[in-house]
């Protein structure tokens, strides 16, 4: 399965020494807390300026985006969490493989 998350904190967090950051600061020392989680798991995965993506079994994958949503949430009294999933059983390395099909028609000029 591709799972695709975005995970930010909203509001002010309860530790003192985490809301020295002045407006969006600690979002993007949040952010990279779930990116480091997210890259450190060993899963293939892919980060754009929106999103996260994250490919494995069900239960590996959840337990990142859960872990990375944990850390998240040290950064603010709540946590907001965006979650698209793609469950295709049996099929491995699509992270990849979806992108490299259709850049592989683009180039034929099949896309045009």
């Amino acid at each position: 399965m591709i799972v695709a998350f975005s995970v930010s904190p909203a509001g002010a967090p309860s530790d003192p020494a985490l809301r020295a950051g002045e407006g969006d600061a600690s979002v993007h020392t949040a952010v990279a807390e779930a990116v480091r989680i997210v890259r450190e798991s060993g899963l293939p995965n892919h980060t754009s300026s929106m999103f996260t993506e994250i490919e494995g079994e069900w239960d590996e994958v959840m337990d990142v985006v859960k872990r990375a949503t944990e850390a998240v949430g040290r950064y603010g009294s709540r946590v907001s969490l965006v979650l698209k999933a793609d469950i295709r059983p049996g099929h491995s390395g699509e992270i990849t493989g979806k992108v490299d099909r259709v850049e592989g028609l683009l180039a034929d000029g099949a896309g045009a």
